[in-house]
């Protein structure tokens, strides 16, 4: 019988015919490995239990914003585009190939600046024969002038002979009827000058159109027919260039018809464009026209304002981000929007509230409850839609809920000013750097809520522990 040899630790044990066996654990390693263990079931234990029974602190279940100073807007949001306010479409009134064409596109032009010419050729020769046809008229005029001089010397002979009894009545009629005679045909000729020279002047006029000049100062801003080009003004003036006075400029912004109420002829106005590193440009606003636009079946209505462009930076049909500020409020006390909440009535008791955060298990967890249903269904609501949530402020009274510097939650009744959709002015009741509820972390207390209910079907109403 072979003795039994203990093997020292951390050394294998062999087997039989000197096969190695397993090696054993220290023992010290094992209870290591055992108060781990135990570790763990213990955290999990807590961990179980403060979610089902625990209570945080009110601190952890609500949300919080700080009072500040800042500037706010309420404004209209817009897209617009921009246009000169003064530009003209230079035309040709007159057909033909244009043969001369002065300026190029992004040339400064004064007014009465010659810009380009038409072939004059068809309309100078109509000028020549009208001048032509007025000089025989005029010739024809002056023979017709001398037969009424001689009808007239002819007819005053008649009548003295007539006098005398010297001549027949018959010489006398037929003297008096040349003389009329003589007067009609002079009289048509004065009529034919006179429609040769209205010929004259249209053709002439005709003949000036074939040169184009600029209408007012400014800039071409584009051109529409080139050097060669034939133009037909039988249908329509066609359109040679566009002129614009880029000193001022005009932005037309279309706004909503649900936004057009809010908008007052005056009113301040701003706007950004693409790539303007956010520069404002500042106008008034100067006209809504009375009809809309519809684009897809949306009625929209455009507003137009006027902004000075001395160093023409703005351009032709650049677009603008528009801001109609409707109000505006500047070095304000400044709170988020669902930090609100409207105030009762005017005369009407404020429910009762239990405020008593850090003050006990129980009334901490009861007024911690009420005013997760308060806040949190405040809060959607504005955010479901801002403008409904401002209307409810518009007598200028509100409740926010003040978190005090012993952590105690106290609701305030606030005076408001300007809002927006995120933001509200306080004119009295609250100051900078004072805490205000805004929400409340809705899973965490909807999940305690739920294992409560689950685990603690009998526990008191005030949340207290079982």
């Amino acid at each position: 019988m072979t003795p039994d040899v203990k093997t020292p630790a951390g050394v294998k044990d062999e087997g039989p015919a000197g096969r190695p066996g397993r090696a054993r654990m220290p023992l010290v390693a094992r209870w290591v490995l055992v108060l781990a263990a135990c570790a763990l079931l213990a955290g999990g234990g807590y961990y179980a239990w403060r979610t089902g029974f625990g209570q945080d602190s009110p601190a952890d279940s609500i949300i919080t914003a700080v009072a500040q100073r800042g500037d706010l807007e309420d404004t209209v949001t817009a897209t617009g585009t921009l246009q000169p306010k003064d530009f003209v479409d230079v035309g040709t009134q007159v057909s033909g190939q244009l043969k001369r064409l002065l300026v190029q596109v992004g040339a400064v032009v004064k007014a009465g600046q010659l810009l380009a010419e038409i072939d004059p050729s068809v309309y100078q020769s109509k000028v020549d024969g009208d001048r032509a046809q007025l000089l025989n008229q005029r010739a024809q005029l002056a023979d017709r002038e001398a037969q009424v001089v001689l009808a007239r010397l002819q007819f005053t002979r008649q009548q003295n002979l007539d006098r005398e009894n010297a001549t027949t009545t018959e010489a006398l009629q037929s003297a008096e009827a040349t003389q009329r005679s003589a007067l009609a045909q002079a009289d048509a000729i004065r009529a034919q000058i006179k429609q040769t020279e209205s010929t004259l002047r249209g053709d002439e006029a005709n003949l000036g159109y074939t040169k184009i000049y600029a209408p007012i100062a400014g800039t071409v801003v584009s051109q529409a027919a080139k050097q060669g080009q034939t133009l037909n003004a039988n249908q329509q003036a066609p359109i040679v260039m566009r002129i614009a006075n880029l000193a001022t400029m005009t932005v037309q912004a279309q706004v909503s018809e649900a936004d057009v109420p809010k908008l007052r002829i005056g009113m301040d106005v701003y706007f950004t464009t693409l790539g303007g590193n956010n520069r404002r440009y500042y106008g008034k606003l100067r006209q809504i026209p009375p009809t809309p636009t519809v684009v897809n079946n949306v009625v929209l209505y455009d507003a137009l304002f006027d902004v000075e462009n001395p160093n023409q930076a703005l351009m032709t049909q650049m677009t603008a981000q528009v801001f109609f500020v409707i109000a505006s409020a500047k070095d304000a006390v400044l709170v988020p929007l669902t930090a609100l909440r409207p105030a009762p009535a005017e005369g009407r008791p404020r429910a009762p509230r239990a405020s008593g955060a850090g003050k006990g298990d129980g009334a901490a967890r009861k007024g911690g409850g009420e005013r997760a249903s308060g806040i949190g269904s405040n809060a959607g609501a504005q955010r479901a839609s801002g403008a409904d949530a401002r209307s409810q402020y518009a007598n200028g009274r509100a409740l926010v809920a003040v978190v005090g510097a012993d952590g105690e939650v106290t609701d305030r009744e606030v005076k408001v000013g300007v809002m927006n959709r995120v933001s509200a002015q306080i004119l009295a009741g609250l100051e900078p750097g004072e805490k205000v509820v805004i929400g409340t972390k809705a899973p965490v207390a909807a999940a305690k809520a739920q294992t409560g209910s689950s685990l603690t079907p009998s526990a008191p109403k005030g949340g207290g522990r079982p």
